[in-house]
């Protein structure tokens, strides 16, 4: 099924991110995080993509996996920056073949390797480029990532929302938002989008805290704010994990409420391959999810 038509069937659409082992570790491991997950029914889970590409084939191996032997609709991050035209062709006809309908197309981060080489020319600098081609073919429901606080290498959020308008217009079903702590945040967002007329679905990524060092590590590479609350929070039982989990499941559980509350229109979870964090945080929302079917 293609997530845009999730939307038109359900008042929220709830789903959950994994992302691929690396290569030094079996493929096969990460079927013990879907194991734990199926049974949490998902409306979707998407599978993140390496920077460069490096696990690109995982990643339509697993969406495939998910969609035909798990039962769940499946979604394949696509990154296009490090690719060539007949590359991402390709890659369209990968997807195509092993089924897969639905696919968040992204620019993708830089990859680190002082000697990658970018193809000559580069046919695509930004994530509108991927979104165009997925759009030619017709064989998709488009998804694409948005910044609640503004993308890190945006000069501001008025810029940014122009961006995303032109994105949009160019072929996107929905949006997937990038991890954010601070809910006003959110809300003040999806007021900007509805002033420039942006009107698909917008999910909220949501991320628990379950590890102090890396939340702040990813704050600082999103730009994504850490509120007082949470700075709170972290003070006192950053060193603690145990303490530390379950204030973050609970602050987690917390924001999706609100944002439910809210009449936002999804909920991706960020579930870090940890489906004991995510099954927790499922079952404080249980009621919930069965209100909003």
């Amino acid at each position: 099924m293609k997530i845009k038509d999730l939307f038109e069937q359900k008042e929220v659409v709830f789903s959950m991110e994994i992302f691929p082992p690396k290569f030094d570790v079996p493929v096969e491991t990460i079927y013990k995080t879907l194991d734990g997950l199926k049974g949490l029914e998902p409306d979707y889970i998407s599978v993140t993509y390496g920077a460069g590409g490096k696990s690109k084939d995982r990643t339509v191996e697993i969406a495939k996996k998910i969609k035909y032997e798990y039962g769940i609709e499946s979604m394949a991050h696509l990154t296009c920056i490090s690719h060539s035209k007949d590359e991402v062709k390709k890659l369209i006809t990968d997807l195509k073949g092993a089924g897969i309908e639905n696919v968040l197309a992204l620019r993708g981060d830089i990859p680190e390797d002082p000697d990658f080489q970018f193809p000559t020319p580069l046919h695509y600098e930004h994530a509108y480029q991927l979104v165009q081609e997925l759009k030619k073919d017709g064989s998709f429901s488009i998804g694409a990532a948005c910044y609640p606080e503004c993308h890190p290498d945006c000069v501001n959020l008025k810029t940014d929302i122009k961006n995303l308008k032109a994105k949009v217009d160019s072929g996107v079903d929905f949006l997937v938002s990038q991890l954010f702590f601070d809910n006003e945040e959110f809300f003040e967002f999806m007021e900007k989008l509805d002033i420039a007329g942006i009107d698909i679905p917008v999910e909220a990524g949501i991320m628990p805290v379950l590890n102090k060092n890396q939340i702040l590590r990813m704050c600082k590479l999103s730009g994504c704010k850490v509120p007082k609350k949470l700075q709170r929070m972290l003070d006192r039982f950053g060193d603690d994990p145990q303490s530390l989990r379950e204030a973050g499941e609970a602050y987690a559980t917390e924001q999706i409420i609100d944002l439910v509350t809210g009449g936002v229109r999804g909920i991706h979870l960020y579930s870090m391959n940890k489906p004991d964090v995510s099954k927790r945080i499922w079952d404080n929302i249980q009621s919930i999810r069965r209100f909003t079917k």
